[in-house]
């Protein structure tokens, strides 16, 4: 069990919840799913579906973080559930391939916005993305009370600038509802249904993304039993509302048909909402939902290989905690350090298209450590959540397969690449045999 000292309250939890699901995806995807869709009901019935998902997977992984309170998230419920070899090849995907990518696709994305808010001739715009990993890394250095502060102030201000969005939108009279009718008829320009359907869900799921992250941080969450049902339960419930409320924002504010390119709309809804200065406005709250993703996955992220090294799966160095701090440190750094090089090399874009669909299944294999419990589930949502949780993640894992096969096997291969660096730890110690309640 972790040794780490539990600092992190209700907020911290949350705003780790919001905030990959909130992020660089909140201003694009509704769009993209609007025109893709071409009908409000269907954009709103979409949400709402993956609504549904996530609502379970919150469930599902609310009462396994209750059972194992400890730092690690799906890690430590595959450890346990499926043993020490699948839960290292999820760690070695994760922690070493996937979230470094993440974290650098949010950072250079937020590069083009901030291009909006500095001067066109400003000469260290390309430093903001390391800059951005760099900043809430040493945050996140200085302590976990410090790094869980911080995040949760930055994702406070990120809600209350998009509920302050679609307020100001209703209240200035530019929402209208005939933009919204009729609700169910496809407008003219629309993809064929089903494609449009696939595809839809899809991105809905990209920008859901992240809600599991809380159960990362469970070693070091107060009263975990109350607080992390109510993180992932309120997190998600808020995830769903916000996308909703800007969806209907969005498309109340300009018909669909007016939409031409993900870029073009965002730039479009803010020069309606405030004239001129409305790219440099919509570029402000991007750029808040940005540092809100990645102060939340500088939380997170370090927290697996944390884990990893406690158990023995790993190099011992990232299991210690800074003396003064009692932050995972090396494995901040490493996080870090790794975040860099991908930055670097410019190949997250390739690396998050090849990792996905593995990691969608990992997600299932994890909600499915429930039926495998030497406790049993004693809950008025068993089996039923868990069910439709792993139901939904493979149709998820079925439309990326059919949508674009070769990266998804490739990421496959990538997975299976972790098999031969285990052998570098075989004296790893043995997995939980019961789970604490």
């Amino acid at each position: 069990m972790s040794n780490q000292p539990r600092q992190l309250g209700l907020l911290a939890a949350i705003a780790v919840v919001t905030g990959e699901s909130i992020a660089l995806g909140i201003f694009l995807t509704p769009a993209a799913m609007a025109r893709s869709l071409g009908s409000p009901l269907l954009v709103a019935a979409v949400w709402l579906g993956m609504a549904v998902m996530a609502l379970s997977g919150a469930l599902c992984y609310s009462e396994l973080a209750i059972r194992f309170p400890e730092d690690g998230g799906e890690y430590v419920y595959l450890r346990y559930g499926y043993g020490e070899r699948i839960a290292f090849l999820y760690g070695w995907m994760s922690s070493i391939v996937m979230y470094p990518g993440v974290a650098a696709a949010l950072a250079v994305g937020s590069v083009a916005y901030v291009a909006q808010i500095l001067p066109a001739n400003f000469p260290t715009l390309q430093a903001f993305p390391p800059l951005l990993i760099l900043v809430f890394a040493a945050i996140n250095l200085l302590g976990t009370r410090i790094g869980g502060t911080v995040m949760g102030l930055v994702n406070v201000l990120k809600l209350a600038i998009l509920f302050a969005l679609v307020g100001w939108a209703a209240l200035s009279g530019h929402m209208h509802l005939s933009n919204l009718l009729p609700l169910a008829t496809r407008r003219a320009g629309s993809d064929p249904i089903f494609p449009a359907i696939a595809g839809g869900a899809v991105s809905a799921f990209f920008s859901f993304g992240g809600w599991w992250e809380a159960s990362k941080i469970a070693g070091e969450v107060r009263n975990p039993r109350r607080t992390l049902p109510l993180a992932f339960l309120g997190g998600v419930t808020l995830v769903t509302l916000v996308y909703l409320l800007i969806s209907t924002a969005f498309l109340a504010t300009l018909p669909i048909q007016s939409i031409t390119s993900n870029t073009a709309f965002v730039a479009q809804f803010g020069a309606v909402l405030f004239g001129s200065a409305g790219a440099r406005v919509l570029s402000a709250c991007v750029l808040v939902c940005v540092c809100g993703g990645i102060a939340a996955l500088a939380m997170a992220a370090p927290r697996v290989c944390y884990a990893m090294a406690r158990s023995g799966a790993f190099f011992p160095l990232f299991a210690r905690l800074h003396p003064r701090t009692g932050a995972p440190a090396n494995a901040i750094l490493l996080q870090t350090g790794l975040s860099l090089a991908v930055l670097m090399l410019g190949a997250f874009d390739r690396m998050l298209s090849y990792i996905i669909f593995s990691a969608v299944l990992f997600l299932a294999l994890a909600a499915s450590t429930l039926f495998r419990t030497h406790q049993p589930v004693r809950a008025w949502w068993f089996p039923l959540a868990p069910i439709v949780f792993i139901a939904l993640s493979v149709v998820v894992a079925l439309l990326i397969l059919m949508h674009d096969p070769l990266p998804a096997l490739a990421g496959v291969a990538i997975v299976l690449c972790g098999l031969p660096l285990r052998r570098l730890f075989p004296n790893s110690a043995p997995p939980l045999s019961q789970e604490r309640n």
